[in-house]
C-alpha cells in the first residue's frame, strides 16, 4: 500500500503542476477533467468489452459542471433519493437509477418521474409501491436490493453485509411470487475492493439467490470496485461480467463513485499559523471535520504531495484545521522545509466522498470548487460560498 500511495504522489505531481497550484485561492477543492477523462475511458474500455453499463454514484462525486465529460462515456447515475435522482436528470441527461433504504410516500411520485430505475429495499416496499410507481410512469424498472450476507470490507461502518444490516432483502425473504413486481435485483458489498473480492460476492449470491437469476433482466453490482486503480484486476472483471451474462443472459449494471473519480481531485489548503512546541502543530484553512469527514469517519490519512510520515523528513507537524473540535486533526506529516503561514498544501485524491459531505459547523466557510485541464492550463472557478449560503440554512422563507 506504502509503494502505491508513493506512485499515487508521483502522478499527482504530473497532474497537479504548481503553476496551476498557485492559481487557486484556498480552500478549495481542484478537479483535473484530464484525469476524469483517464478513468472514464478504462471504465468504458470494461463496458464496450462486457457490453455491461457503468453508473456513476452521485452519492460519491456530484459535480454537474463535468457531467457533460462524464456523460460522455458513462451510462447514466445512481441515485440515493429525491435530490440525486433529479440532479442526475436534469444535468446528466442519460439513466437515472435510484435506491433508498425507505422511501416516503410524499416524494415516490416525483421520484418515479426522473427515475428510470426504481430499487426497492424490503418486500413490504416494493409490494406497497411497484403498482403506484408502474402508474406514474409505465416505463420505469422495478428493482430489488439483496443482501449476499457475505463481504470481505473490513470497517464495519462501511460494510452493509452485517448480520446488523438494515440493507437489503435476505433470501429467505424472496419468494417466488414476489418476481411478478420485478425486472432486475441490487446487491453491494465492496469498498475500494477488487474483481477477486467480487468473484467471492457472487459465489455468495449464486448459492443464495440462484433460482431467481435466470428469471430476471439485469442484475445491478453495486459499487466498491476501484476499477481505475493501479494493480486492479480488469481481466478477472470482464470474465466474471461475461460469464454471467453467458450463464443467466442478463443485462449487467455497475456503479462506482470512486472509480469514477479516483485521483481526480485534490484539496489545496493554505497553512494559517505555526505552533511550536513538543510536537509542532500547523493550523490550515480546511478542516477534517467539515471538509474532510472520512478522514475522522474511515478513519484514513490523506496523502500530501512533498509530505511523508513522521520523522522521515527534517520537519514534522501535526495539521488540525480551523473549528472548535480538538479532533479537527488531518494527521502527522514532515516535510523537507519549515511550514509557515501562506504555504500551500496539496491533498490528494479528494474528489470523492469530500464536497457532497461538507457542514457549515462553527460557521467556517466551505472550500470552492474549480475544474482545470492542462491543455487551457487556467482553473475555471465553478462555485465560491459566502456568508449568505451559510445564513440561507436558517433563515425563514
Amino acid at each position: 500500500m506504502l509503494e502505491l500511495a508513493k506512485n499515487s504522489l508521483l502522478k499527482a505531481k504530473e497532474d497537479y503542476p504548481e503553476f496551476i497550484i498557485q492559481q487557486v485561492k484556498t480552500p478549495c477543492y481542484l478537479i483535473s477533467e484530464d484525469v476524469l477523462e483517464r478513468n472514464c475511458k478504462t471504465l468504458d474500455w470494461v463496458q464496450k468489452k462486457t457490453g455491461a453499463k457503468i453508473l456513476l454514484a452521485l452519492k460519491a462525486y456530484s459535480l454537474p459542471a463535468t457531467f457533460p465529460l462524464l456523460s460522455k462515456y458513462l451510462a447514466g447515475v445512481c441515485a440515493s433519493g429525491l435530490f440525486e435522482a433529479k440532479l442526475g436528470r436534469e444535468y446528466f441527461q442519460k439513466e437515472v437509477h435510484t435506491f433508498s433504504p425507505a422511501y416516503k410516500e410524499e416524494e415516490l411520485e416525483a421520484i418515479a418521474r426522473v427515475s428510470d430505475v426504481i430499487i426497492f429495499n424490503t418486500i413490504e416496499q416494493l409490494v406497497k409501491f411497484q403498482p403506484r410507481v408502474k402508474k406514474i410512469n409505465p416505463q420505469i424498472q422495478i428493482g430489488l436490493r439483496i443482501n449476499p450476507e457475505y463481504s470481505e470490507v473490513e470497517v464495519e461502518l462501511y460494510n452493509p453485509c452485517t448480520p446488523k444490516s438494515r440493507f437489503g432483502v435476505l433470501s429467505s425473504e424472496l419468494k417466488e411470487e414476489h418476481l411478478s413486481f420485478l425486472d432486475g435485483l441490487h446487491f453491494h458489498a465492496l469498498c475500494e475492493q477488487d474483481s477477486i473480492h467480487l468473484e467471492k460476492v457472487l459465489n455468495a449470491v449464486k448459492e443464495k439467490f440462484y433460482p431467481y437469476l435466470s428469471k430476471i433482466k439485469w442484475l445491478n453490482l453495486g459499487g466498491g470496485h476501484h476499477i481505475t486503480r493501479a494493480g486492479y484486476n480488469i481481466d478477472l472483471l470482464i470474465r466474471l461480467i461475461k460469464d454471467l451474462k453467458q450463464e443467466f443472459h442478463l443485462d449487467i449494471y455497475l456503479e462506482p463513485g470512486e472509480a469514477v473519480v479516483l485521483n481526480a481531485g485534490v484539496a489545496v489548503t493554505s497553512v494559517l499559523e505555526v505552533i511550536t512546541r513538543e510536537q509542532n502543530i500547523a493550523i490550515v484553512d480546511i478542516s477534517a471535520e467539515n471538509h474532510l469527514p472520512d478522514v475522522l469517519a474511515m478513519p484514513y490519512r490523506p496523502q500530501i504531495i512533498g509530505a511523508d510520515l513522521p520523522q522521515r523528513k527534517k520537519y514534522t507537524y501535526i495539521l488540525g484545521g480551523p473549528t472548535c473540535l480538538a479532533g479537527d486533526i488531518i494527521g502527522t506529516y514532515s516535510f523537507d522545509n519549515p511550514l509557515k503561514p501562506g504555504d500551500k498544501l496539496v491533498l490528494t485524491d479528494m474528489a470523492l466522498y469530500t464536497f457532497v459531505k461538507n457542514t457549515f459547523f462553527n460557521g467556517i466557510n466551505l472550500p470552492s470548487l474549480a475544474t482545470f485541464n492542462l491543455k487551457e492550463k487556467q482553473v475555471k472557478l465553478i462555485r465560491e460560498f459566502s456568508y449568505a449560503d451559510y445564513k440561507s440554512k436558517f433563515m425563514e422563507k
